[in-house]
């Protein structure tokens, strides 16, 4: 474990750490959890390669109908060996290469034109020989002027291919992407969670964070920072790759991510009116940020305004909103959802703050998604038993193979999709009122718990839904909703199509979204999931110029709804806490359910009603 203590908080290093010689060596800052026992007010933070419930990060992308413009061309030369008794000077390495680079690929040297100091460096080791021809082989940018080319790195000897890494860096998951530059193959994808998170769930927590303590934005931009070149580490390993060959990394983000990693002061993200230090894409190199990439240039995508950033920007390149001839409604939930509605004609963009509910924080049995973690229920309307389904394992718990093919899996709690799922199968089964109050259904599953009820989901595990978490998921789906709503209402658009994003987005069931309320009516066939639409964004830029090009002018003309300034946003909100909505008609979900009838709280003392529910799986 590593922590973050004040004085005596742990207690000293015993002998058994001192000298433990395991097969991980206890790295700076952290202790045995065995061993160390707690003194006083601790931080405690886990490191991924100790956790035994390991989140599960889905990470995968879709760039379909690419056109591979990269902004790197490779060029193998011959350089000619020095004529030592020679009567003129002897010509720099440089000299001998633009020389080669002239003769043999037609490129002539611009005035303008630039080597950067490692790839000068990496030029002199690739050409030390003096008697005799060296072969080498130059990576130049394709950008500019006729003329103008950017030597940005050299190997000796014949080199085809190079490297480039898209990175969408979440306030919960970071997911990397290792793609060949000159094939447009995406070659490995890794993902790991933000180790942010120890400093706060949610994106204001993190604001917070800085705003009281001195060192609190250096401490986040570091971990960012160590994490992504972690990432890029594992991604380059699993390849059989070195650094070396990366000469592009493109990151999108999150505005406060963004900033963060960047160095920018996040202070005026956090009190209205939201103001970003910059919204145009930044260019860099990557050791300007501390990535551990000689050659590589850094490209991080723009933002659309103060709560929507590069992520979004990404998304929409994407899933092509922008370019859609019908209105197409993007929602990519999260900590802080993002929602885009329009098409071709017209962009609206808002962030609603959903929290991290969707993610299983803030409910009694929750977690993040892991094997074990329960992901799909099903609860019997008469019964109220529910069968249910867990990450690592493909049957159902009614199945009777189950057992079996859960030997080794604990079942540890409930992810997001779980607990929208039980939700909205005990609102369809009557158990849970359009208020959100947990009913007396006088079942033996249905308990007391203090002033109000709870449902048992499982016994033997200890997993209860309780008022509290049905609570929270009422808060999140509402500020989701309003946003939403409030979309629909400034733009005068009504979705035709919805396309869920991010890693929540893309596994919940649309149906049990329609029946919460997270999204408006309408046809199932017209809702689907997208993955993580933020990073096909990301690889989509990083293996086009004309792509990032685009992502630069669709963010500009963007209309920002600011939802934290906006007074009818809290209507909207009040609203939306209802299942599925308080005045929303729901004609498409009426079809495919059998909704119960309207009841209250005031109701929950006598037997709740059961409805029929859709056909299961």
């Amino acid at each position: 474990m590593e922590h973050c203590v004040g004085a005596g908080a742990l207690s000293l290093p015993s002998g058994l750490e001192r000298d433990y010689h395991g097969a991980r060596p206890l790295a700076p800052g952290h202790r045995l959890g065995c061993a160390a026992s707690i003194c006083g007010p601790v931080v405690i933070d886990v490191p991924p390669e100790s956790q035994v419930h390991h989140q599960v990060v889905r990470k995968a992308v879709d760039v379909t109908g690419l056109v591979l413009d990269p902004g790197f061309v490779l060029a193998y030369l011959d350089l000619e060996p020095c004529d030592i008794g020679s009567a003129t000077s002897v010509p720099s390495v440089l000299d001998r290469t633009f020389g080669a680079l002239a003769s043999q690929h037609a490129v002539s040297r611009s005035t303008s034109g630039r080597v950067e100091l490692a790839a000068l460096g990496a030029l002199s080791r690739a050409a030390a020989t003096v008697a005799g021809s060296t072969t080498l082989t130059v990576a130049m940018t394709c950008e500019g002027k006729e003329g103008h080319v950017d030597i940005v790195g050299a190997w000796p000897g014949f080199v085809d291919t190079v490297l480039g890494v898209a990175i969408d860096l979440g306030s919960t998951t970071i997911a990397a992407h290792l793609c060949d530059l000159s094939t447009g193959d995406v070659i490995a994808s890794n993902g790991r969670m933000n180790p942010q998170i120890r400093f706060g769930e949610d994106l204001m927590s993190r604001v917070s964070y800085v705003m009281m303590h001195p060192d609190g934005a250096q401490s986040l931009k570091q971990a960012a920072r160590g994490a992504i070149n972690e990432l890029i580490g594992d991604l380059l390993a699993d390849a059989g790759h070195s650094a070396e060959h990366v000469l592009d990394v493109v990151i999108v983000a999150n505005p406060i991510m963004h900033h963060l990693l960047l160095g920018l002061d996040v202070v005026g993200l956090g009190q209205a009116p939201f103001s970003l230090v910059t919204n145009t894409a930044v260019n860099a190199r990557a050791v300007d940020v501390q990535l551990d990439l000689p050659f590589s240039r850094l490209y991080v995508g723009p933002c659309i305004a103060g709560h929507v950033g590069a992520d979004t920007s990404a998304a929409i390149l994407a899933e092509g909103t922008h370019r859609a001839d019908i209105p197409q409604l993007l929602v990519d939930i999260g900590t802080n959802a993002e929602i885009v509605l329009g098409d071709r004609r017209r962009l609206y963009a808002a962030s609603s703050p959903t929290g991290p509910a969707f993610e299983g924080a803030q409910i009694s049995c929750g977690q993040r998604a892991a094997v074990g973690a329960i992901e799909r229920v099903r609860v019997d309307p008469e019964t109220l038993d529910p069968r249910y389904k867990v990450i690592g394992c493909d049957v159902w718990s009614d199945d009777p193979a189950f057992t079996a093919a859960t030997l080794g899996i604990e079942i540890s709690g409930v992810c997001g999709s779980g607990i929208v799922e039980v939700i909205a199968e005990l609102f369809l089964a009557g158990v849970i009122a359009a208020d959100g109050t947990i009913l007396n259904a006088e079942r033996s599953r249905i308990v007391q718990d203090g002033r109000t009820f709870a449902y048992v989901l499982h016994e033997a595990a200890r997993l209860r839904i309780t008022q509290a978490d049905v609570r929270a998921v009422q808060l999140a789906k509402a500020a989701l909703r309003a946003g939403i709503d409030l979309l629909v209402e400034r733009s005068g658009l009504s979705p035709a199509e919805i396309r869920l994003a991010g890693a929540f987005g893309a596994h919940i069931d649309p149906l049990y979204a329609m029946v919460l309320g997270l999204i408006p009516d309408g046809p199932l066939e017209a809702i689907r999931g997208v993955g993580n639409a933020a990073g096909s964004g990301a690889v989509r830029a990083l293996l086009s110029r004309s792509q990032r090009a685009e992502m630069e002018s669709m963010a500009g003309d963007v209309v920002k709804i600011e939802t934290a300034t906006e007074p009818r946003f809290q209507e909207l909100f009040v609203a939306a806490l209802a299942f599925p909505h308080a005045n929303a008609p729901t004609p498409f979900l009426a079809s495919m359910v059998t909704l119960p009838p309207v009841r209250s709280g005031a109701a929950g003392r006598a037997r709740a009603g059961r409805a029929r529910r859709p056909a299961t799986t």
